[in-house]
C-alpha cells in the first residue's frame, strides 16, 4: 500500500531542507492538519492561515483588492497570490493554497459548487489548478485538500514543469 501523502511529503522536505507553509479558505484548515498529523511536522512545516473574507486575503495574505474586485476569491488570479503570499509571509520555500466554493451553496455561472483552485508557490516558479468536484461539502474539502497534497507531492518528485 503506498504511503499516505503527507508523509512522503515530509520526508522529501525533511532530506532537502525545505520548508512548507498553507494558505486556506474553502478547507478551513484541513491541509495544515493533514501535514501537521505527520510526527516531528515542525521541521519542515512554518504555518498556515486559513483566510475565509476577503480582509483576511488582503491582510495576512497580501492579497490586492484589485484581484479580488476584478477577478473574485475563486480564481487563478488569487489562489496565485495567496500561494506567493503565504510563502513570503511565513518564510517558506513552498506555499499550498486553496481557494472555492465548498457548498451546498454559492455557486454562479462559470464558477458552480465545486469550484476550487489551487496554487503552488516555489522558488522554480507558480502553477495553479482548477477542479470541478461533485460531491457533498465535506467530501469537496477532503478533495481539495488530498489534490493539494498531490500537487506538492508532484512537484517535489519533479513532476511539474513550469511552462
Amino acid at each position: 500500500m503506498p504511503e499516505d501523502p503527507e508523509i512522503a511529503i515530509g520526508e522529501l522536505l525533511r532530506q532537502r531542507g525545505l520548508k512548507i507553509a498553507t494558505a486556506e479558505s474553502c478547507t478551513g484548515g484541513l491541509v495544515a492538519d493533514l501535514i501537521t498529523n505527520v510526527p516531528g511536522s515542525s521541521d519542515y512545516y512554518t504555518g498556515g492561515v486559513v483566510a475565509y473574507s476577503y480582509e483576511a486575503k488582503v491582510a495576512l495574505l497580501h492579497v490586492s483588492w484589485n484581484t479580488l474586485r476584478t477577478h473574485g476569491a475563486v480564481s487563478r488570479q488569487t489562489v496565485t497570490e495567496m500561494a506567493q503570499g503565504v510563502r513570503i509571509a511565513l518564510g517558506a520555500d513552498i506555499g499550498i493554497s486553496l481557494t472555492g466554493i465548498a457548498g451546498p451553496a454559492g455557486g454562479m455561472p462559470g464558477k458552480p459548487v465545486g469550484t476550487t483552485w489551487i496554487g503552488l508557490s516555489t522558488t522554480d516558479g507558480d502553477w495553479t489548478f482548477r477542479f470541478n468536484w461533485n460531491g457533498d461539502r465535506r467530501a469537496n474539502k477532503e478533495s481539495s485538500a488530498q489534490s493539494a497534497l498531490k500537487i506538492v507531492l508532484d512537484y517535489l518528485n519533479g513532476k511539474l514543469v513550469n511552462v
